[in-house]
């Protein structure tokens, strides 16, 4: 009895396993992309000195789904008409924006003399490049929104500008800088 007859058989089954094996794998990232962690790039330097020009970052996209972003949180988010055009920015601009979160649902938050408050309370920052040379609010953060500057005070498109993030905008948390390789890890790892 000869083999020949089951060789195409072996060979369509080894390229049918081969493609469900590759789609299976392409299935899987793309399922982990779009729903558990993501990489973004860092293109301004409004979050200077904490994040510079050209950083990598891996976003977690899940832990939101849980728990509610916290104040000091590096968090990317889709940025609005209203937020684009107080930017200057043209309405097809889709980059997500980074930002810090400083105001949660509730606080009162205002800046004044360089200094920023949060319900009356002076807020203990490490991370700004500089104190902000502007004056805000008192405004109070709606509920299901956040109030979020930049690192970079002065020189970051952020809430003072225009106001508040809804919830639904958040796509999630930094978690890592994953280049460049010389300071790869937590963004914050030296600021806390």
């Amino acid at each position: 009895m000869s083999d020949r007859p089951n060789q195409p058989q072996k060979k369509s089954e080894f390229v049918l396993e081969t493609f469900k094996t590759i789609g299976l794998s392409l299935f899987f990232a793309f399922g982990i992309r779009t729903a558990v962690a993501q990489s973004f790039y860092v293109a301004s330097g409004s979050m200077q000195p904490t994040l510079e020009i050209d950083d990598r970052l891996i976003v977690d996209k899940l832990s939101y789904h849980f728990q509610d972003p916290q104040r000091g949180d590096i968090v990317v988010f889709a940025a609005s008409e209203s937020v684009l055009t107080a930017c200057g920015l043209p309405l097809n601009f889709r980059d997500p924006f980074i930002k810090r979160a400083i105001g949660l649902p509730g606080d009162r938050v205002e800046v004044k003399s360089g200094k920023i408050y949060v319900n009356g309370q002076q807020l203990q920052e490490s991370y700004p490049a500089r104190s902000p040379n502007y004056n805000w609010g008192p405004a109070t953060v709606p509920p299901k929104s956040y109030f979020m500057l930049g690192d970079n005070r002065d020189r970051s498109c952020d809430g003072h500008f225009w106001g508040f993030v809804g919830r639904d905008r958040i796509i999630g948390k930094a978690i890592v800088r994953s280049w460049p390789l010389d300071r790869l890890g937590d963004p914050n790892a030296n600021l806390k």
